[in-house]
């Protein structure tokens, strides 16, 4: 008996762990996501020399657009995210590093518009470059699931960042 009560506690130790691990792995996996679409949206507007315009849309969702010339838009991809991870700015958790903002879960500050332009730049709806920073979580799970990833305007840098429950880390 006292062999089979062993086993059982050593189990549901187990199974906790397991739970917070995967959600650190699907904050992993879906901040890779991220990277990947907004590297792919900035060669994007390098190579096609147009501007690419990013879609935010909440709760768990990248578009990336092309801006046609003379007018009109094409849709190039959309990613959404899996395993419960979405936008999410966990309460309590500081800035990044770059410190470019925490005020929400998607923060380019005052930026209606978040573009690509031609040359590899981040800027707004009037041309000015803009820093930005997204922020992933799981809803309802451990702040070890936090990721972050921010974007530097002038030069169009992606870097993204791990919660390590004491600090950002580079990922």
């Amino acid at each position: 008996m006292l062999t089979i009560v062993i086993i059982g506690l050593m189990t549901s130790m187990a199974v906790v762990q397991i739970g917070t691990a995967r959600q650190a792995i699907n904050g992993d996996s879906n901040m890779r996501v991220v990277l990947a679409q907004l590297n792919l949206a900035r060669e994007l507007s390098i190579s096609q020399r147009r501007t690419i315009r990013l879609d935010f849309v909440a709760p768990n969702t990248l578009r990336i657009v092309r801006n046609e010339i003379p007018a009109g838009t094409t849709m190039l991809s959309s990613a959404v995210f899996e395993g419960h991870v979405e936008y999410l700015l966990l309460p309590g958790l500081p800035d990044t590093p770059d410190a470019f903002g925490r005020a929400q879960a998607v923060d380019f500050g005052a930026a209606v518009t978040i573009l690509f332009n031609s040359d590899g730049t981040l800027i707004d709806q009037l041309g000015r470059p803009i820093n930005g920073t997204v922020f992933l979580a799981v809803r309802g799970g451990t702040d070890r699931s936090a990721r972050a990833i921010t974007v530097l305007g002038a030069t169009g840098r992606v870097r993204a960042y791990r919660w390590t429950g004491a600090e950002w880390i580079r990922a």
